[in-house]
């Protein structure tokens, strides 16, 4: 009997995981999590806008006590923040390290060469603020990418990759239950933003 009621047990756990047809949001579980796949990808939300919050639930006051100390000015905003330019784009071109070895005796010359290897092998954090969508709050969150559109090794083999993350906390849009008997909140949750970017295989 003990077999039979665990089992029944662990057969109602998984039906109420499933969702229900004509109202669930099946598209709840949304949570962002650290990954070796940063930046987060964009994710995907349930287009019925019953499960956007409305103008009451909005308001600014309440929403920055709610958060707290996680506000972060430098890596989220309110309202869309003016474009950034990316940050240390790196660069340079080969034609800069031959006329700078044109001398390799001199000091003048090394520093040039030291400071065009520099700039060729060197991976910034890119920042680009993102639209997060009127479901979490603050909305727009600046995220960090690696420069990836060329190899960063000499010879080229290596590429720019992230090595270290760090996690803002949000507030998220949550809504459990379906139809009218639906009930949202703001909930918080972590999500990781690529910090330190390092040149590997």
């Amino acid at each position: 009997m003990r077999a039979i009621g665990a089992l029944l047990l662990c057969c109602c756990c998984c039906c109420l995981g499933l969702p229900r047809p004509g109202g669930a949001q099946p598209f709840l579980r949304l949570r962002p999590s650290p990954s070796d796949n940063l930046p987060v990808k964009d994710i995907v939300e349930h287009p019925d806008p019953e499960y956007d919050p409305k103008e009451q639930d909005l308001d600014e006051r309440t929403l920055r006590k709610k958060l707290g100390g996680h506000f972060d000015p430098g890596f989220m905003a309110v309202a869309e923040p003016a474009p950034a330019n990316a940050s240390g784009s790196g660069g340079g071109s080969s034609g800069a390290a031959a006329a700078a070895a044109g001398d390799v005796g001199g000091r003048k010359a090394r520093r040039k060469v030291l400071r065009w290897l520099w700039a060729r092998t060197r991976c910034p954090v890119l920042y680009t603020w993102k639209d997060l969508g009127v479901r979490f709050w603050p909305r727009y969150i600046k995220e960090g990418n690696c420069l990836a559109e060329r190899s960063c090794s000499l010879p080229e083999g290596m590429f720019c990759k992230p090595v270290k993350s760090v996690a803002k906390t949000f507030l998220r849009w949550h809504c459990q239950g379906w139809s009218s008997h639906k009930y949202c909140t703001w909930i918080p949750v972590q999500y990781p933003l690529i910090s330190e970017c390092k040149c590997s295989c």
